[in-house]
């Protein structure tokens, strides 16, 4: 649990936090439509879902297939599957050793979409200053660099001024999965992560930890751990071990 608000907490300052181990990614999708809408309704506040994927490559609404740098062979070969989703961007990987986000808030109270992207970033770079990386942001970018090399990337769906989608954070992932693909279709951008960074092995759930803090504090959010179970009666068991 972390900063365990009392039970007089207005529901608006609260934000329900999940990790929800290894999931499917088009399972993971419906995890997403299923809070929000109960976000929508108000039967529940802001929602910050952490959990890895398999192998996957996905084309936000500005992806090209031609972006994906393999034919259907390879990626079966691979292990990978391809999923074209309504979030902003373009191709991007996800994989086991990556911590993907998807925070599912109203952006309204927040500043509008523009600032929550610059605040999930901020809440990025916090989060790897607590492991002694200096992370930026780029203007005319979206996404966190540790010094040339992107280490993750944002993309979101914005409706009803509910997020959905959200971002990737390379902790240990298998870096080769990205020169398959154009990243972000930009071509030539070296990726990174904090293994490759600092040399060693770190715990997802250490970072995860971390990033749920800096969220709540960075959004003035109190955060409060719960299950999938809580957040949705019928998607309990959807999600594995991580």
């Amino acid at each position: 649990m972390i900063n365990n608000p009392s039970a007089s907490l207005p529901v608006m300052q609260k934000c329900l936090f999940a990790r929800l181990g290894v999931m499917d990614y088009l399972e993971a999708w419906e995890v997403q439509k299923a809070i929000a809408r109960r976000r929508d309704s108000g039967t529940l506040p802001d929602t910050l879902v952490l959990l890895e994927h398999p192998h996957t490559y996905t084309l936000g609404r500005r992806g090209k297939l031609s972006d994906v740098l393999v034919g259907e062979e390879a990626l079966e070969q691979m292990g990978v599957k391809v999923c074209h989703v309504d979030r902003g961007g373009e191709v991007t990987y996800h994989g086991p050793g990556q911590i993907v986000g998807y925070p599912i808030v109203d952006v309204r109270p927040l500043g509008g979409p523009v600032a929550y992207v610059r605040t999930l970033e901020a809440v990025l770079i916090r989060t790897l200053s607590d492991f002694e990386l200096e992370a930026r942001r780029e203007d005319s970018l979206t996404g966190v660099w540790v010094g040339n090399e992107k280490i993750a990337a944002i993309g979101v769906k914005i409706s009803r001024g509910i997020t959905t989608h959200g971002f990737a954070l390379n902790v240990n992932p298998d870096l080769s999965y990205f020169q398959h693909i154009v990243p972000c279709g930009i071509q030539g951008m070296p990726v990174t992560s904090m293994e490759k960074l600092l040399g060693v092995h770190i715990p997802l759930d250490e970072v995860a930890l971390r990033l749920a803090h800096h969220f709540g504090l960075l959004f003035g959010r109190t955060m409060q751990e719960t299950t999938v179970e809580a957040l949705h009666p019928h998607l309990a068991g959807v999600a594995q071990a991580g």
